[in-house]
C-alpha cells in the first residue's frame, strides 16, 4: 500500500491530560450531505481508546513545511518543537495546517486490526498552501506547477469523454 501517495494528517482528540495526537494517512471524506469523514485507527494504538472515550476527533491536513510536526507525532518526539493548537469546540487542531476538520464520532466499525471511526463534520477550515505528501516510506513535496497553462490551477474540472459529451470529474 506504500505505493499509493497520500497526504499526511494529525489525528487529535482531547484527553484529561491535554491533546493526544498521532500522525496518520488513513483518512478520507465519505459524504458531503451530511458531511462525514472517516479515520482508520489500529486497535493497539493509544488513540483508539482515547477516541472511544472522547467521542470526537480532529484531523489536521499538514502543509509541506510541517514535516517536523508529522515526525513529532509519529513516535519521534522533538522536545524543542512545541506544537501549537487551535481549539474548536473542545477539539484540538494543529495550527497552520492546510485543512482542519473537527468531527463527532457517529459510528465505529471494526475492520481487521483497525477500527473505522465515522465522524460527522462539526468544524471545517482551510487555507491555501502546498501539502505534505507521503509515498514509498518517504515524505515528498509537490513540484511547482508547470508554466504550461494546460496544467495550471485554472483547470476547469471537466474531462473529455471519448464516448460522449464532457462530464464533470
Amino acid at each position: 500500500m506504500g505505493r499509493f501517495a497520500t497526504g499526511i494528517t494529525i489525528i487529535s482528540t482531547p484527553t484529561p491530560a491535554g491533546p493526544h495526537c498521532m500522525t496518520a494517512n488513513g483518512f478520507m471524506s465519505v459524504s458531503l450531505e451530511p458531511a462525514l469523514v472517516v479515520v482508520s485507527i489500529a486497535k493497539r494504538a493509544k488513540m483508539h481508546d482515547f477516541l472511544l472515550n472522547s467521542g470526537v476527533y480532529g484531523v489536521s491536513v499538514l502543509a509541506a513545511d510541517q514535516e517536523p510536526v508529522s515526525k513529532h507525532f509519529s513516535g519521534r518526539p522533538d522536545p524543542n518543537l512545541p506544537p501549537g493548537f487551535d481549539d474548536h469546540a473542545g477539539v484540538p487542531l494543529v495550527a497552520g495546517a492546510l485543512a482542519q476538520v473537527g468531527a463527532e464520532i457517529v459510528d465505529a466499525h471494526p475492520a481487521g486490526d483497525h477500527t473505522l471511526f465515522l465522524g460527522q463534520v462539526r468544524h471545517l477550515a482551510d487555507r491555501v498552501g502546498e501539502p505534505l505528501v507521503f509515498h514509498a516510506g518517504r515524505y515528498r513535496h509537490l513540484l511547482n506547477p508547470a508554466a504550461d497553462s494546460e496544467y495550471s490551477d485554472a483547470w476547469s474540472g471537466f474531462c473529455l469523454d471519448p464516448f460522449g459529451p464532457p462530464s464533470s470529474a
